[in-house]
């Protein structure tokens, strides 16, 4: 009997710390401090899969595009995901393999370019709703709707943000070569920033289309295809709250299926923040999944042993 599967997906925020962490030196630290955790855990003896957001590092290529347009060609949206793919998987790659090392573990780390199917008449297409990039101050995110033309938006209470259409994932093109990646006791790195968006032809043929894809949803879904034990969402909190930030504050230990829609459909949970989480928590179990747990980075290995985080479960 193989060992069970634990899917986790690691925010693109969490390799970004604040605004005086954002270098490339600080982000491979940053990833350095997840990877011990994760290897910790595949101490434990799970089999692991690994994803991760991209929105800040996208931000960044496209900024760089901006300013970069007098002298050099602009770079596609779905261009910069694989290039943020690269980038953090091999972060992700080596300093998982140098914690792992560490430990006495020889196990491979391989990063997966990902591809990810989507629909050209998904209607996220007429209406940007996913956040990348840094935060900005409200006049620099009108200065920028303005002359640049981006869609910008207030992202949670934290700041204002550049948008892009986040259509949502139909089939992982890679998913064959994960599969097997897995089967030989690979620990894989694979849909990065919610995998790059592709269209396919009638004829079968791909074709990238400016988008960014939910990173959770994208997980999710992979998480299904490969029926994983348990599907870990890491975070910025070490648990989810109902009234966040407000004196009528309380964090959730354990949910069922039920109560995470209810709380869902109450509104307690704000977009391009926890409710995507929840959402793509609410597909896995809805999809046949057993198990999910969000929570912070340092808190991954307690979490598993069932000591904190919030645990969401079919009933």
């Amino acid at each position: 009997m193989s060992a069970p599967l634990l899917v986790i997906a690691i925010g693109g925020n969490s390799l970004i710390r604040d605004s005086t962490h954002m270098t490339v030196p600080d982000q491979y630290q940053a990833a350095g401090e997840t990877s011990h955790h994760i290897a910790a855990v595949i101490k434990m003896g799970y089999r692991v899969l690994v994803t991760h957001g991209n929105g800040p590092q996208v931000g960044f290529i496209l900024l760089r595009s901006e300013l970069a347009r007098d002298f050099l060609h602009s770079v596609p949206l779905e261009v910069c995901v694989a290039d943020t793919q690269g980038a953090i998987g091999y972060q992700i790659a080596q300093t998982l393999g140098n914690e792992l090392r560490q430990l006495g573990i020889e196990r491979a780390v391989a990063p997966v370019v990902t591809q990810v199917v989507v629909d050209t008449d998904d209607p996220a297409f007429q209406n940007p709703s996913k956040p990348i990039g840094p935060f900005m101050t409200e006049a620099d995110a009108k200065s920028h709707e303005l002359e640049v033309g981006w869609h910008i938006r207030e992202d949670a209470g934290r700041g204002w943000r550049r948008v892009v259409a986040s259509p949502r994932p139909l089939e992982i093109v890679e998913l064959p070569v994960i599969r097997e990646l897995l089967a030989q006791e690979f620990i894989v790195i694979a849909a990065g920033g919610g995998g790059i968006p592709v269209l396919r032809d009638a004829t079968g043929a791909l074709q990238g289309v400016p988008a960014v894809i939910d990173k959770d949803q994208t997980t999710s879904l992979l998480a299904r295809e490969l029926s994983a034990d348990v599907f870990l969402i890491s975070t910025g909190v070490e648990r989810v709250a109902l009234h966040f930030r407000t004196p009528q504050e309380k964090w959730l230990e354990r949910i069922t299926l039920d109560e995470a829609i209810r709380y869902r459909d109450e509104g307690h949970f704000a977009p391009g923040s926890m409710l995507p989480k929840i959402d793509a928590a609410i597909d896995f179990l809805r999809g046949g999944g057993k198990h999910v747990i969000v929570t912070s980075p340092e808190k991954i290995e307690e979490a598993l042993q069932g000591h904190t985080g919030t645990h969401i479960v079919p009933g």
